[in-house]
Formats: structure tokens, C-alpha cells, sequence
């Protein structure tokens, strides 16, 4: 953030339990393909077990809903995509109306912490303006 004060805009939270959203993936059998982009799929894949890695990112996507203020429905959760910097941290990317919503909002900046474990997956979003 290079020095400069940045305001809060909003906080999200969530939680995703892994085995849960495993069977949800079991039963729809194009259920990755419409929430994560072609690279989060990818990047999961790369893993022996990528369940977790997705159910943290889908927890990410719910965790920019709730830093926008908005509920489910308002965006596709594609328009949200964890996109990884250099150094392995994950960055939150927005296109179509969760861009438009973030823009709306003044927001301009984005800090996303993503955690996990066997049985649990965790995403918190900040929204800075």
C-alpha cells in the first residue's frame, strides 16, 4: 500500500467445511467450472487433494460478498478470481458486476487471507477505499 492511508470500506468472513463442499462438488458435475476460473482450477489441481484449495477460495468469494455489503446473487461468483502474486499470496481480481459494485463503492484495494484445514476452509476480505 506504499504508504498512503487507505479507508475501510468493509470486512468479510467465511467459513466452508471441506467434506461439505467435497459432496456438493460430487453432485454437480460442472459445479467447479461455474465458480472458479479456468486458473484457480488449475492451481488446485496441482495438489493431491485440491477440494481444500477450492473450498478456501470459494470461501473468498463469499468473503468479498460480505466486504461489498451485497448478498448472494448480486455478482456471478466468477467475477471473483484468487489470483496468486509472486511470492504464493493470494490477491483478489474482479471483473464484471463485482467490479462494477467494488468500483461503485470506491473501493481500490484489496487484502485477502486464506487459510485451511482438513475439515475447515477460511477466507477474510478487506475492502480499502
Amino acid at each position: 500500500m506504499s504508504g498512503e492511508r487507505r479507508t475501510l470500506v468493509g470486512v468479510g468472513t467465511d467459513l466452508v467445511e471441506i467434506e461439505r463442499f467435497r459432496l456438493a462438488m460430487q453432485r454437480r458435475t460442472r459445479f467447479a467450472e461455474r465458480l472458479f476460473s479456468d486458473d484457480e482450477r488449475a492451481y488446485a489441481l496441482r495438489h493431491r487433494d485440491p477440494v481444500p484449495r477450492l473450498a478456501a477460495r470459494f470461501a473468498a468469494k463469499e468473503a468479498v460478498m460480505k466486504a461489498l455489503g451485497v448478498g448472494l446473487g448480486a455478482f456471478k461468483l466468477r467475477d471473483v478470481e484468487v489470483v496468486r502474486r509472486r511470492s504464493g499470496a493470494p490477491v483478489v481480481a474482479l471483473t464484471g458486476r463485482a467490479a462494477t459494485l467494488a468500483q461503485e463503492r470506491d473501493v481500490v484495494d484489496w487484502q485477502l487471507s486464506l487459510t485451511h484445514t482438513d475439515l475447515i476452509a477460511m477466507a477474510v476480505a478487506i475492502a480499502l477505499g
